[in-house]
């Protein structure tokens, strides 16, 4: 008799499938989310959750707790992390790009304009934005085409950081989907030792599924020197 920790791979699948959820989940096609930007690690996992909202990763994470099967769970944006941060070995890869699309970014103008956003949402979509508003991120990576969750999983480290810091000092405030599968907001005074742990956190502390951005005035020549806004 198998006992909760080491059921079968059909089993898990079968309860994983039967979870109500906006997005979907897949078993079959995994090979990209098998292997890291650096190709040195090949994890297959067991399945693929393609959220639609914070809430369904919520259900997936307390679905895991509650069963206790053991299933590890990553948070994979654009495929260019290291070291197998964005993997799980026939566990659970959450793909992040499946969030709210890029209509969501919603940019408030002000004496501290800041934008929120998704954290699957990629770096070049708000800065294609903001833009548009004679704004953008302080600090943003010198390639353009990561997440927000991704980068601010490890730091966001550009050519801006000896003036403004790296991206993850420049984070307002955070929705967080904790281990417990919680759905939380944190920020430097709300849920701050939370809020400071995830913030370069390799993942390791919750999944960020959107993030307030602190924003300033764009340099004239952004758009034409920026990579990427020219595709």
């Amino acid at each position: 008799m198998h006992t909760p920790k080491d059921l079968p791979p059909s089993v898990i699948r079968s309860s994983l499938d039967s979870l109500d959820l906006e997005g979907y989940i897949t078993f079959h096609d995994v090979h990209n989310a098998s292997k890291d930007f650096g190709n040195r690690y090949h994890l297959p996992p067991l399945a693929i959750l393609h959220p639609r909202s914070a809430s369904d990763i919520s259900t997936v994470m307390r679905h895991i707790v509650r069963s206790t099967s053991n299933l590890t769970v990553a948070a994979r944006g654009h495929g260019h992390s290291l070291q197998g941060q964005a993997l799980a070995h026939q566990g659970v890869v959450i793909n992040m790009e499946s969030l709210l699309p890029s209509h969501d970014i919603k940019i408030y103008k002000g004496k501290q304009p800041y934008v929120d956003v998704s954290g699957g949402e990629l770096w070049i979509d708000i800065l294609r934005e903001t833009l548009r508003y004679g704004l953008s991120p302080k600090s943003w990576t010198d390639y353009l085409h990561l997440t927000v969750g991704g980068t601010l999983s490890n730091a966001g480290i550009s050519g801006q950081a000896f003036k403004h810091g790296p991206q993850i000092n420049n984070v307002y405030q955070l929705e967080i989907v904790t281990g417990k599968g919680e759905v939380v907001t944190c920020s430097e005074k709300r849920n701050s030792e939370l809020f400071q742990s995830v913030l370069g956190g390799l993942g390791q502390f919750g999944i960020i599924t959107r993030a307030r951005i602190s924003l300033g005035p764009a340099p004239l020549m952004m758009e034409i020197c920026s990579p990427g806004l020219g595709e």
